[in-house]
């Protein structure tokens, strides 16, 4: 079931793709795999939510070929996903309300509900930044300021248009509102699909939930995650949260700590071997660029 919630979030980057390179046409395996690769790095290795993109900036632009184009997509992507797992956490956390037993109802809703608000205005003043800003021009002066004129980093900046010319295809992607809209409803399947995870591993463990319960659980844990992205893996962070979930919704401690072991053996099971085949991958076109012509393209997934 993982796999096909990585899909769905690789076909919400595969409309961006096409859309900021539109001569490119990035296969979906490709992108399936690049998506697997990018969320183990950020699960698995202390990369703080940040190595995944660049991974998927290095190996997005084997295909687009479009280095700007890549990072452009990878950008706005973030952006969605803010507001997408905003959405989701606020669905959850009216569901887990409306789970939990007892009164007082009012007051939790009014608690969480401000909380919600407090945190609404990062990924509106991220997506102002984007759309009437001029951040990655600021950047690329910055850079040559700080760096020189000379320095092969600026060149490189400059000769891949990550500067102003990357602020004008992430102005030109997110002008275009249909785009990022329906990368939104793709990544909100794929966290419904998250979703179905937690309800059947319930249901395996020997109690079963509602699904909107599973939802509450699912979403509140990534949120906690994504709060603690400083803490490498998330590791004791995703097992709190659940243990706590578990317990206001009725959820024996045993079980609750097993729902916790088994998200995190997914992890391991589903990132391990993303992260070798992209280490294999790489190799690969080492050897090729070393005088082994042909073999990083047979090794490439398509």
């Amino acid at each position: 079931m993982h796999g096909v919630a990585i899909a769905l979030d690789a076909r919400a980057w595969q409309g961006l793709l096409r859309a900021a390179a539109p001569m490119a046409r990035p296969g979906m395996l490709f992108l399936w795999w690049v998506a697997s690769v990018r969320e183990a790095v950020n699960r698995l290795l202390p990369t703080a939510n940040v190595g995944g993109e660049l991974a998927g900036i290095r190996l997005g632009r084997l295909q687009v070929g479009d280095t700007s184009a890549v990072t452009a997509s990878v950008v706005v992507e973030v952006m969605v996903t803010l507001f997408s797992q905003y959405l989701y956490c606020v669905i959850g956390v009216l569901l887990l309300i409306a789970a939990i037993p007892g009164g007082h109802q009012e007051q939790r809703a009014l608690t969480i509900g401000g909380g919600l608000l407090l945190s609404l205005p990062l990924p509106v003043a991220f997506a102002l930044a984007l759309r009437h800003g001029a951040l990655f021009a600021r950047l690329e002066r910055l850079a040559r300021r700080l760096l020189g004129e000379e320095h092969r980093m600026v060149d490189a900046i400059a000769g891949a248009d990550l500067g102003a010319g990357l602020d004008q295809r992430i102005r030109a992607l997110l002008g275009r509102l249909r785009t990022p809209v329906a990368a939104a409803v793709w990544q909100l399947l794929g966290l419904t699909a998250g979703t179905v995870e937690t309800w059947f591993a319930l249901r395996l463990l020997g109690h079963p939930v509602s699904f909107g319960e599973a939802l509450a659980i699912e979403s509140l844990t990534m949120a906690a995650r994504n709060m603690a992205f400083f803490v490498p893996g998330g590791l004791g962070v995703q097992e709190a949260v659940v243990m706590l979930l578990g317990q206001l919704l009725g959820i024996d401690a045993q079980t609750a700590l097993s729902l916790a072991l088994v998200r995190r053996a997914r992890e391991v099971l589903y990132g391990v071997p993303a992260l070798l085949s992209w280490q294999w991958f790489e190799v690969r076109r080492w050897r090729d660029r070393h005088g082994k012509p042909g073999s990083a393209a047979r090794g490439r997934p398509r």
